[in-house]
């Protein structure tokens, strides 16, 4: 008997739409998930000749639980794509969105216009931020802030006389985005395949060891090397913390050679290790920190780069050094707006610790569950409110779709509704979620992995 048969919990009735959710559906009848067999949305980093036809769609979300078009309920364990740190379906910041678009939709920042709810939070990001006097520079999403950063290190070391500084160092399993220059410094090989030549001038070191960092800038001489890229905790990567003392290390080399140190805080920030921009926990004061996903939770596309002064002052307080970069929506009015609200929300239910104070119940409760499981190589957390369950490398070998596998039943058996990596599953509630339903979370993950062990096992 299966452990999903133990879990009653999991399975409640659905209960009657929260206050401001209309209760009908918003698809039309012909398009309901009984009748569709083909679809034309095509799912980013997705096998669509797998998934037409065959989403699984979600049609509403309240707290930590999501409904299926069929009103199933089901716990969100990855917090979406690792943003939804408030959890769903939060009325205060749709109505400031409303209130924001009745006024004002939006309005292009370029040249010297600008929109009050951008100009507002800009300032709020740069008086948490530990950088110094932090400029906000803001884009759509992660990948968004990652390729802004990286042209503006390149034109800062050419305001500087120094145009041979344009090797930028990231690490192996790094993840930064699926933009041009994101694409070509992240770290997972399967990510870089298929596009032909990438954007040039960048390497990946050795995910947790400051020495290969070291040796990579002797090896391409520091006065060539422009910047270094550190996810604190990676993420898409494989949820791997960083070692102890690791990020003050990189950031002590960055320093010592003149090499612009930049904190990939687009998961991690907002709470997800327990700080505002991730970097305060490792205490270092970055030159500049990547944003995006828990600044709104989700609920609307924005994210950014906070550049520190040493990196904006060429662009600040000089004439002739116009950075000829940005998108059509930065600092998009009503997701501004949604970012301000989202952050109201932070402070006044004290959320943003939450990540660093549930970080060993999550873990203890997957140890709990998953660490004695036949399928089961490795369990990582303990540094935020994420982590990873890997198969054993044996069963991958042996089953390459197992993960795959468990992807679908842990959400078909246990109602958990995981992140696939490319070796295990990844979770990251949102971050208000209960030490209760943490262990419903690792319950539900145990009932989906006993249920592709069975089938193995058959």
């Amino acid at each position: 008997m299966l452990r999903a048969l133990l879990i009653p919990s999991l399975r409640p009735a659905r209960p009657p739409a929260p206050a401001g959710f209309a209760p009908a559906s918003l698809l039309s009848d012909t398009l309901r998930m009984s009748d569709r067999t083909d679809t034309k949305l095509w799912h980013p980093f997705s096998d669509m000749s797998a998934i037409r036809g065959n989403e699984f769609v979600v049609e509403r979300g309240d707290g930590i639980w999501l409904y299926d078009e069929a009103g199933d309920r089901y716990m969100d364990g990855s917090g979406a794509l690792w943003y939804a740190n408030i959890g769903h379906g939060r009325r205060e910041i749709a109505d400031a969105v409303h209130a924001q678009l009745c006024k004002l939709e939006s309005y292009s920042i370029f040249g010297d216009c600008a929109v009050p709810p951008a100009l507002e939070l800009a300032e709020r990001l740069s008086a948490l931020a530990p950088v110094d006097n932090g400029r906000v520079f803001f884009g759509m999403g992660g990948g968004d802030g990652t390729e802004a950063a990286t042209k503006i290190i390149r034109h800062f070391w050419t305001t500087q006389g120094q145009p041979e500084r344009r090797h930028i160092i990231s690490r192996t399993n790094a993840y930064h985005g699926s933009h041009a220059f994101a694409t070509s410094i992240g770290g997972i090989p399967a990510n870089r395949t298929n596009f032909g030549p990438l954007v040039e001038g960048n390497s990946n070191v050795m995910w947790n060891s400051a020495q290969a960092l070291r040796d990579e800038i002797a090896r391409l001489g520091a006065d060539n090397v422009a910047a270094f890229f550190c996810e604190p905790v990676m993420g898409a990567g494989g949820v791997w913390p960083a070692p102890e003392g690791y990020v003050k290390e990189v950031a002590a080399i960055c320093a010592q050679h003149g090499i612009i140190f930049v904190i990939d805080a687009v998961i991690c920030g907002f709470g997800r290790v327990g700080t505002w921009l991730a970097a305060e926990r490792y205490g270092v004061r970055p030159d500049m920190i990547l944003f995006a996903k828990g600044i709104t939770s989700g609920y609307m596309p924005l994210g950014g780069v906070i550049v520190g002064e040493r990196v904006a002052d060429p662009f600040w307080n000089k004439s002739g050094n116009m950075l000829r970069h940005g998108q059509t929506f930065a600092g998009h009015a009503a997701c501004c707006a949604a970012g301000l609200a989202n952050m109201d929300i932070m402070e006044r239910e004290n959320i943003i610790p939450r990540g660093r104070d549930l970080e060993g119940v999550l873990l203890q409760a997957l140890i709990s569950e998953l660490g004695d499981h036949p399928l089961v190589g490795d369990i990582r957390g303990g540094h935020g409110l994420l982590a990873a369950v890997e198969v054993k490398q044996s069963v991958l070998d042996a089953s390459p779709a197992t993960v795959g596998q468990l992807y679908k039943a842990c959400r078909e058996q246990g109602r958990i509704v995981t992140r696939p990596l490319l070796k295990g599953i990844a979770v990251s509630p949102p971050l208000t979620i209960t030490e209760a339903e943490i262990k419903e979370l690792a319950a539900g993950l145990r009932a989906g992995y006993d249920a592709v062990w069975e089938k193995l096992e058959a």
